[in-house]
C-alpha cells in the first residue's frame, strides 16, 4: 500500500497534475507513511525524471514549471509534519540568489530558485534589483554554499562581477561558490568574472549546484 503511494505520488509529478500530487500527498500522511519517505522516495524521484525528460526534449518549460508547483505545494503540506517529528529533510547546500542590482527579470531567477528547491536545496531568494551588499549579508547570515546572480540585461552583466569582489572583500569568496546565468551570460562571461560556473536553464543550474556543492 505505502509503496502504491510512493509510486503514484512520483507519477503524479511527472505527469505534471499538481491536484494529485496534494491529494496523494495528504492519504500518504494520512496512512502513516513518513514525511521524509514521502519525499525521498516519492516526491525527488519524479522531479529527477522530469527533469531527465526536459534536458532530452522530450518536455518542455511549463512542464518543468507544473511539476515543480505540485513539488512546492506538497512540500508546504509536509512541513507542519516534519516540525512535529522535529525532523529537517537533508539540505544538498544553502542557496541565495537574485536578479542583480539594476535588473527587475523575475521568471528566469524564480524557475531556477524552484527547481533548486525542489531537488533539496535550502533556497534563501531575495528577489529582483538587489543590492550587492544585500547578497554579502543574505550569505553571511544564512552560511549560504552557494549564491546565485541573474542579469538579464547587458548593461547589469557587470553587477555579477561587483557581487563577487564584495564577497571577496567580506573575506567570503572562498566559502561560497558563486553560480552565474541569464539571457547575456555566458560561460566565458563567467570565467572572465571570476565565477565558479554558469547554467543556461533551470535544469543546468541544478546540475551546477549539485556539482558544486559536492566540491
Amino acid at each position: 500500500m505505502s509503496s502504491d503511494l510512493l509510486a503514484q505520488i512520483t507519477t503524479s509529478i511527472v505527469n505534471g497534475d499538481p491536484d494529485q500530487t496534494l491529494a496523494l500527498t495528504k492519504a500518504a500522511i494520512g496512512a502513516g507513511l513518513e514525511p521524509m519517505s514521502i519525499i525521498d522516495d516519492g516526491l525527488l524521484p519524479g522531479m529527477r525524471i522530469v527533469g531527465e525528460k526536459y534536458s532530452s526534449g522530450e518536455y518542455f518549460l511549463p512542464n518543468l514549471i507544473v511539476s515543480a508547483n505540485g513539488m512546492k505545494q506538497a512540500m508546504q503540506l509536509l512541513e507542519p509534519e516534519l516540525k512535529a517529528r522535529r525532523q529537517t529533510p537533508k539540505s544538498a547546500g544553502t542557496v541565495v540568489i537574485g536578479t542583480v542590482k539594476g535588473d527587475i527579470h523575475e521568471i528566469g531567477k524564480s524557475l531556477v530558485a524552484t527547481m533548486l528547491s525542489a531537488n533539496g536545496f535550502t533556497v534563501h531568494d531575495l528577489g529582483v534589483d538587489v543590492p550587492i551588499d544585500k547578497f554579502v549579508a543574505a550569505a553571511l547570515a544564512t552560511g549560504a554554499t552557494l549564491v546565485g546572480l541573474s542579469a538579464l540585461l547587458t548593461t547589469t552583466m557587470g553587477v555579477q562581477r561587483n557581487v563577487i569582489d564584495a564577497l571577496k572583500a567580506a573575506g567570503l569568496r572562498d566559502k561560497v561558490k558563486v553560480m552565474v546565468g541569464g539571457a547575456p551570460v555566458s560561460q566565458r562571461w563567467a570565467n572572465e568574472i571570476g565565477a565558479d560556473g554558469y547554467a543556461e536553464d533551470a535544469i543546468g543550474a541544478v546540475r551546477l549546484a549539485t556539482t558544486l556543492a559536492g566540491k
